[in-house]
Order: structure tokens, then sequence, then C-alpha cells
């Protein structure tokens, strides 16, 4: 990024920390909502992809259900860039404590029952409501040690700001070219890692896995670590109530020991549940991204195939 742009946005983003950190929760909704829909008036470039996939995802609904979808879909938006701008906040503590607030997490007694046992816990869940809350919530709630596999984001104080915020409430990122040595320590340690599954995955860690209706390159390292460390893995989804909390929900953890133990197997037994959550609460989920580079659709079988990859192995 150009120096000058880069030092422009820090300022941008610094400013407008310290400005939502003032607002009342119930003003921010609102404006968060007024700001979507504007957006969605406006956004020439990732309407059509949001529109696009959910025409591609959700045949079964009619167009005026999906535009209505798309309509809730847009206020999360907002909803969710304002609550993301309280990262940036001045005050050190501030974020903590704006998480707890507006934040509830449900179902721990699942994550104990997985920790008692000492083999570490893989965390499995979507770009649902807000998942910058689900890790904080967790870790204020007692899921600790508990490490989240990232990205490295730029310029880099970008990416030191977010994950110096992520680390005062207890959470630890695991990126760039160590990211599989922290994971790795950190379950044999007995410890927590979380992952979401529904981006598009383009590295020698893909498989192709069935996602709403599509076949799709998906994060495949998780079935892998799955296997080679016996973890228990719970799914976390998140959803946003009507007063705008967001209540990020354990689930009993997943039996794959039934399953063929494959990574592509178990892979697919994973996405398969966000899918889920996808389908329920289609007006929360990140329409906008590029999910489905080189799918193979259900409708169209003359679509370019994926081919199968063998995924890495990992270190002992």
């Amino acid at each position: 990024m150009d120096p000058l742009l880069s030092l422009l946005l820090r300022a941008v983003l610094g400013l407008a920390g310290f400005a939502v950190t003032l607002l009342p929760r119930g003003v921010e909704l609102r404006l968060g909502a007024a700001i979507g829909s504007g957006l969605r008036r406006f956004d020439r470039k990732r309407r059509p992809i949001a529109e696009e996939n959910m025409r591609r995802c959700l045949p079964e609904l009619s167009p005026e259900e999906r535009a209505a979808i798309l309509r809730e879909n847009y206020a999360h938006y907002g909803a969710l860039a304002l609550e993301i701008l309280h990262l940036f906040s001045p005050f050190p503590s501030h974020y903590r404590s704006y998480v707890r607030k507006n934040a509830r997490l449900h179902g721990l007694e699942h994550w104990k029952a997985a920790q008692a046992r000492g083999r570490g816990v893989l965390f499995i869940s979507a770009h649902l409501a807000n998942w910058e809350f689900m890790v904080v919530e967790a870790a204020q709630r007692g899921v600790v040690p508990l490490t989240m596999a990232t990205r490295h984001l730029k310029p880099e104080w970008l990416n030191r700001k977010i994950v110096g915020t992520r680390e005062a409430c207890g959470v630890r990122s695991a990126y760039g070219s160590r990211i599989m040595g922290i994971i790795v320590k950190a379950l044999k340690n007995g410890e927590s890692v979380g992952f979401v599954l529904d981006q598009y995955e383009s590295s020698q860690a893909a498989v192709p896995a069935r996602f709403l209706t599509a076949t799709v390159a998906t994060l495949g390292i998780v079935g892998v670590l799955a296997l080679r460390f016996k973890p228990a893995v719970i799914p976390v989804r998140q959803e946003r109530g009507p007063d705008g909390m967001i209540h990020v929900t354990l689930e009993p953890e997943i039996d794959y020991s039934s399953l063929p133990q494959t990574p592509e197997a178990l892979t697919q037994e994973f996405v398969s549940r966000v899918e889920g959550w996808i389908r329920q609460r289609p007006q929360e989920w990140l329409w906008v991204h590029r999910r489905f580079k080189n799918a193979v659709w259900e409708s169209d079988l003359n679509h370019q195939q994926i081919l199968p990859r063998k995924v890495r192995s990992i270190p002992c």
C-alpha cells in the first residue's frame, strides 16, 4: 500500500474508532442499518457478487425473497462495520468491555467436557453475525488458552493493531509461515484452536467439498488435524438477536469416529454444519465474499471441474 494512503487509512480508522466508542448501542445499531441500506443502493462492486451467490445457492427462493434477504444482509453489514471499528478504539480496555456487554456465550459445558479429556479442541465456525465477538466472548468466559487461525493483514500496522486488541482480550492469533507450528503446539498442549470454514481456499491445504449448491475448494487442514491428534471438534455458531446481542453457541462436539477417516470426509462433515447455519440465517452471512471461485455448480454440469488434491502433511 502507498505510504501516504496507509497513513490516511490509519488516521481515519483511529478517528472512527474513537467516534464509535462514544455511541450508545441503540444509536449504533440504527446508524449501522442506515449505513447498510445506503451501501446496498450504491455498491456497484460487491452487490452483484452477493446477488449472484444468492441466485445460485438459494434457487428455491423467489427473486423477491432473495431481495428481502439482501436488504437484511446489508443492514447487517452496516452494524458489523461499526462493531469492527471498535477494534480501533484508543482506549485499551474498551473492546473487551464492549464485547462483554453485547455478546452472550451458550454451551460452555460442551467445551469443559471436551477440554477435560486433554486432547485439545478444534472449534469450527463461519463468518456469521460477528466472528470477532465469537472468539473474544469465548476467551472472556473461560475458553483459554484460545488460538485463532487467521490471515496476516496488510499494512503491518493494521495487523499489529487487530492482533494486539485480540491478545488483550485473551485471544492469540496464528498466521503466516509459522501457523502450523503454532497450531500443532497448541493441540499437543491440550489447548483450543479455532477455524472458519466458509472461505475459498486456494492453497495446497484445499480439498473439494460440497457447500450449498456447489463443490468448491475448502480448507482441508482441519480434517488432517482431527485425524492426526484426535481432538474434540466443536461447532460454534453466531447469530444476531433482535436487540443486536450476538449469541455465540458452542454446540455438542461432533463424533467423527464413525466417518471415513480421510481429510475429505471429515471436511465435508464439518462444512455441512456450516451450511446448515447459513441456510437458517442467510441474512447474516458474507454473501459479498467470492466464496465460489472455480466452483462446480449442481446446475451447471459443464463447469470447470475441481481436481482432488492431496492435503499436505503436518509436522509431528
